[in-house]
């Protein structure tokens, strides 16, 4: 990769890294998975970008690649089947969010999620971070109307986990 490509990589990364550790923290359950997955989803990410016609939004395709790591690597039974890459891209860190208020209820609510489906985990993320339905379809490669109907049962299964907490 030119290093072109890696300035417009981490200006294209930065912003929306966001997103990679809300994937993280529903689909892990203690910091060094969540470190872990990071890792192994910025790389995807990484080796993926030359693939990246600009079809979409950027935050789409981001979201889609951590999505499928995320999916096919905590599905394995191995859960810690991490690839060593050389990356020279010295820039990109973890930035974490530190979370004051109202910490009790939003661990409830990721515990709740946490247990969902991968797909109702993916959905429910998306919804919070107000993804419109059409955009929702694209990532999962599914319909409007298939992510409207998922969504409503994924928010009812999601209501249903939080309330008997």
């Amino acid at each position: 990769m030119s290093i072109g490509q890696e300035k417009t990589f981490i200006e294209f990364f930065k912003p929306n890294q966001r997103l990679i550790h809300k994937i993280c923290r529903i689909y892990t359950d203690n910091m060094e998975d969540h470190e872990d997955l990071f890792q192994e989803i910025t790389i995807q990410l990484w080796k993926s970008f030359p693939g990246f016609k600009g079809d979409s939004k950027f935050s789409t395709w981001m979201y889609r690649v951590a999505l499928n790591t995320a999916i096919t690597l905590f599905r394995k039974p191995q859960k810690h089947n991490i690839h060593a890459v050389d990356i020279e891209v010295s820039s990109l860190k973890m930035e974490y969010e530190v979370y004051e208020d109202d910490e009790q209820k939003l661990q409830k609510m990721y515990k709740a999620i946490y247990e969902l489906s991968d797909i109702e985990k993916a959905l429910i993320m998306m919804y919070l971070e107000d993804k419109p339905y059409k955009e929702i379809g694209e990532i999962l490669g599914i319909t409007e109307g298939n992510a409207r109907v998922k969504m409503n049962r994924a928010k009812n299964n999601l209501k249903t986990k939080i309330n008997t907490k």
